[in-house]
C-alpha cells in the first residue's frame, strides 16, 4: 500500500439507515414518542433525525424483498478521494457518489459499497454550497 492509502481510515459515522414498514407512523414515534429531533422528509419516503449529532435516517425496504436491514454511513469530509481509495482497496462499489438532496447550506452527496457478507455501507459528504449567480 501506498502512504496515501494508509493514512485514510474510516471512523466518523454519519448517518444510520432503519428500515420501517410505515414512514409516518415510524416518524409519529421517533419524533413524538422517543422525542428525537425531527430534521427533514425527502422523496422516496425518508425522514431524517438528530440522535446528538449522528443523523438517524428512516427508509422503507427496498426491492421486493422486504428485508429489513441497518446501514451505516460514514461521514467523509472528501467523497471522491474516499471513494477512489476505498475501491482502489478492493471494496466492491454500487456506484459513483452522487448528489443525494440540496439543503440549505450544502448538498449532501453520497456513495455506496459491499462489505464481504454483502451488507451495504454507505459514504456521506456534505459539501457546501455554491451561491447562485
Amino acid at each position: 500500500m501506498t502512504p496515501e492509502t494508509t493514512s485514510f481510515g474510516l471512523s466518523r459515522i454519519g448517518q444510520i439507515a432503519v428500515t420501517i414498514d410505515d414512514l409516518e407512523e415510524a416518524v409519529r414515534f421517533y419524533r413524538d414518542v422517543l422525542g428525537l429531533k425531527f430534521l427533514f422528509q425527502a422523496p422516496p419516503g425518508l425522514a431524517f433525525f438528530d440522535c446528538g449529532g449522528i443523523r438517524l435516517m428512516l427508509t422503507k425496504p427496498e426491492g421486493e424483498s422486504g428485508h429489513h436491514a441497518s446501514i451505516i454511513y460514514y461521514k467523509v469530509d472528501d467523497i471522491q478521494g474516499a471513494f477512489d481509495t476505498l475501491s482502489a482497496r478492493g471494496a466492491k462499489a454500487e456506484g459513483p457518489p452522487h448528489l443525494i438532496a440540496k439543503l440549505p447550506g450544502h448538498d449532501l452527496w453520497m456513495a455506496f459499497f459491499r462489505d464481504p457478507s454483502n451488507n451495504l455501507l454507505g459514504l456521506m459528504s456534505e459539501v457546501r454550497s455554491k451561491p447562485d449567480n
